[in-house]
This record gives C-alpha cells, sequence and structure tokens, in this order.
C-alpha cells in the first residue's frame, strides 16, 4: 500500500487522498460510489468523464463484491482514493475483514456462460493493474490503478 507521499527531487510532498467507511449493504456500496464520482469532481474529472466513469465503475465492482463475498457481520467496508498526478494514476482500494476470501485472478470456470463473474473481468480491462493483499491483523485490501485522464475542470 502506498505510504501517501512521493518524492520530486529531494522534497517528499503529500498525494491527495481520501478514506471513508461505509456500512456492508448494498447500499453502503451505492453510497461508496457516489462518494468516489464526488472525490473525482472535487479533483477535476466531472461525472461524465472518462476517468470519473472508470473510477466509479471500479469503485461499484470492488464495493459490490466486498458487501457479497467480504462481509463480515458487524464490520464495515473502507475505501480509499489516492491521486497521483505525476503518476498519471489514480489507486483505489477496498478494505474488507473477509481475509478468506480473496478475489479470483482468472475468470471463473462458468464464464461466459454463467450469470455473473464479469464484473473483474471489466477491472481488468480498466486498469493499468489490480490486485489483493493482506491486511493486519485481519482482512484484505482489493485494489487498482486507473490511467487519469485529462481533468475536465480547474
Amino acid at each position: 500500500m502506498p505510504t501517501g507521499t512521493t518524492a520530486l527531487g529531494n522534497e517528499p510532498r503529500e498525494l491527495p487522498s481520501v478514506a471513508q467507511q461505509f456500512v456492508s449493504s448494498s447500499r453502503g456500496a451505492q453510497l461508496a460510489r457516489h462518494f468516489a464520482v464526488r472525490r473525482m469532481e472535487e479533483w477535476g474529472y466531472l461525472p461524465a468523464s472518462d476517468t470519473s466513469c472508470t473510477v466509479a465503475l471500479v469503485v461499484g465492482e470492488f464495493a459490490a463484491n466486498a458487501v457479497q463475498h467480504g462481509r463480515v457481520p458487524g464490520r464495515d467496508f473502507g475505501l480509499r482514493l489516492a491521486l497521483d498526478p505525476a503518476a498519471g494514476l489514480v489507486r483505489i482500494e477496498i478494505m474488507d475483514a473477509a481475509s478468506e476470501k480473496r478475489p479470483p485472478m482468472a475468470p471463473p470456470p462458468s464464464y461466459p456462460e454463467g450469470e455473473s463473474g464479469r464484473g473483474l473481468l471489466l477491472v481488468d480491462a480498466l486498469a493499468v493493474r489490480w490486485g489483493a493483499e493482506p491486511r493486519r491483523p485481519v482482512g484484505k485490501t482489493v485494489w487498482a490503478e486507473v490511467t487519469l485522464g485529462v481533468p475536465t475542470q480547474g
């Protein structure tokens, strides 16, 4: 997980980032997506921009998976967004409390006939890279890095 700073020459600088907890429910997943779109707009990417739409799609997929597969009763899930204009990326992280349930890194056996399992294929197509890592003492972080387009507003 990135530390939130980067070094240009000898001067470290803080990267713009935001984190928020959400109730592990379908409503919480929806609110996480809306939160991400609002934050991207504050960072200069209009809701209808390619960058904002891509971030919304990735957040929506990861949040829905956290609710469906990573839910632990009584535990929320977290969202963290970190903007790195110098690298041209936004990092999306969803943290949940289920350590043992990791996302598959390959299409499910029922693909393409199955009724689910395509969301991570979309993430794979839209993200520069993505993955999952364990969190200590419990849980996991599923993350993706998405290319930033040109900001659409000041």
